[in-house]
């Protein structure tokens, strides 16, 4: 394969350079004629030779052809091609190994019993995979030592993935039952709302409880006789109140964007990066996959740095209160159950402290305020003394 480079000859009457490469016999395989230059196609060891020879005339590389072009793009793009060998055979190695094993049960204790179980029969992370026969094996042995727990396993390879389905045995369980009771309230609320299946409501929508105040009853009554008694089933929701005192600086530290940028390449393995060329410290990347496996975690990138700067932002008085009702709002939300509900927030008054503002927030909340009391001992006759 002949290497030729094609190159830009500028200077006065460029054409008495041609006629001197002539008179040195190289070959000249391309002449483009323009107005203050010539452009021709030259053997690259001949454009080696006039590179050391002193002239008047300026000589530019244009383009290199045959094998001196493939030594030209090795040479340029030699990290990258080092680092996609390294990345193909990475991949390759990994492939081979598991990375991940998903047990899916939503027993705890159960999934924990299995780990402890596949690691003593050579089933964990970062071994090579085992063969169909060996995982049948396994298989067995587990419903055979855990016969009393599991009703049903698989175990299943996707990628470099072990899957183990699992189905819990049940046990049948004694239906607990459910004595004679009262439903009260468990705080100080509004009601919101009463749900009963069984009982005698005595408080209605709308009415305010303290703590410990009767809502359905487990008296059942003839005229005003007591005759008997029930476990009363149902919920009842109430508006409560909390009052939080968040603590927010007035200012704020913000990264924004520069003009700085530089490339680099990016190794991804699971969610570790690990970035070489990169300057800044602060910094915000786009990546262009060049390997992306999607069995294995894993990708290689070349990666556009481009530097950001720190810069401390002072706070308005609507961004200190937005700031405090979301802090607010998330410290009550993580002791809410999904069918309860923040109905309200108010900032209630900020006062500035050194560089902070303390802020007092009051919230209405709907909560379950269902609690129980206990009337299973207590004797009817002692009841019906009681009301008369």
């Amino acid at each position: 394969m002949n290497s030729k480079v094609k190159i830009k000859i500028t200077g006065k009457n460029p054409k008495n350079f041609l006629k001197e490469l002539i008179v040195k016999k190289i070959n000249v395989y391309q002449v483009e004629q323009e107005e203050k230059s010539l452009i021709i196609i030259i053997e690259e060891k001949d454009y080696q030779e006039l590179k050391k020879r002193k002239t008047i005339y300026k000589i530019q590389l244009v383009k290199y052809y045959g094998l001196a072009r493939i030594k030209y793009l090795v040479k340029k793009y030699s990290i990258f091609l080092i680092f996609s060998l390294l990345g193909i055979g990475i991949i390759f190695f990994l492939s081979t190994r598991i990375w991940k094993i998903e047990i899916i049960t939503s027993n705890q204790q159960l999934k924990s019993l299995l780990k402890k179980d596949l690691q003593e029969l050579g089933i964990t992370l970062y071994h090579q995979k085992t063969s169909y026969k060996k995982r049948e094996e396994i298989k067995n042995i587990l419903l055979e030592k855990e016969k009393d727990k599991i009703e049903w396993l698989e175990i299943d390879t996707i990628g470099t993935k072990y899957i183990i389905r699992v189905e819990e045995r049940k046990k049948k369980e004694e239906k607990k039952e459910c004595l004679p009771r009262h439903i009260i309230a468990k705080k100080n609320a509004i009601i919101t709302k009463i749900e009963a299946t069984t009982g005698e409501i005595v408080k209605k929508k709308n009415d305010y409880v303290e703590k410990g105040s009767l809502i359905i009853s487990g008296w059942i009554h003839n005229k005003d006789i007591v005759v008997s008694k029930k476990c009363v089933k149902g919920k009842v929701y109430g508006q409560v109140w909390y009052k939080v005192k968040i603590i927010v600086p007035n200012t704020k530290k913000e990264k924004i964007k520069t003009t700085k940028h530089i490339k680099g390449i990016s190794l991804t393995i699971f969610k570790n990066s690990y970035n070489f060329h990169k300057k800044y410290r602060l910094f915000q990347k786009k990546q262009y996959n060049i390997i992306e496996d999607k069995i294995i975690p894993i990708s290689l990138s070349v990666v556009d740095y481009q530097k950001l700067k720190q810069v401390t932002k002072k706070l308005s008085k609507k961004e200190i209160e937005q700031e405090a009702i979301q802090i607010a709002t998330k410290q009550i939300k993580k002791n809410l159950k999904s069918d309860e509900k923040i109905i309200s927030k108010k900032v209630l008054k900020k006062e500035e402290k050194n560089s902070k503002i303390e802020v007092d927030i009051f919230l209405e909340v709907e909560e379950n305020i269902t609690d129980y009391f206990d009337i299973n001992n207590i004797p009817i006759e002692e009841m019906n003394k009681k009301e008369e």
